[in-house]
């Protein structure tokens, strides 16, 4: 839980620049925020997808060495 709430607060002060950054080239908070939110899902899923191929992939290697 601490090593979570340590990775939060060193990415923090990146992501409120980004926030101002956007912001200061015309997108709301909302907007920003959301995208954001977005960005972090999606790269978690693709990140997770990954995995499971890899997996996939080394089963199905392994099938091939029992035949």
């Amino acid at each position: 839980l601490r090593r979570r709430g340590d990775c939060r607060l060193a990415i923090e002060d990146r992501m409120l620049e980004l926030l101002g950054d956007a912001i200061e080239a015309g997108w709301t908070k909302e907007e920003v925020l959301a995208a954001m939110i977005e960005v972090a899902d999606d790269t978690a899923l693709a990140m997770h997808q990954n995995v499971l191929l890899s997996v996939e992939t080394e089963l199905r290697k392994l099938k091939k060495k029992g035949n």
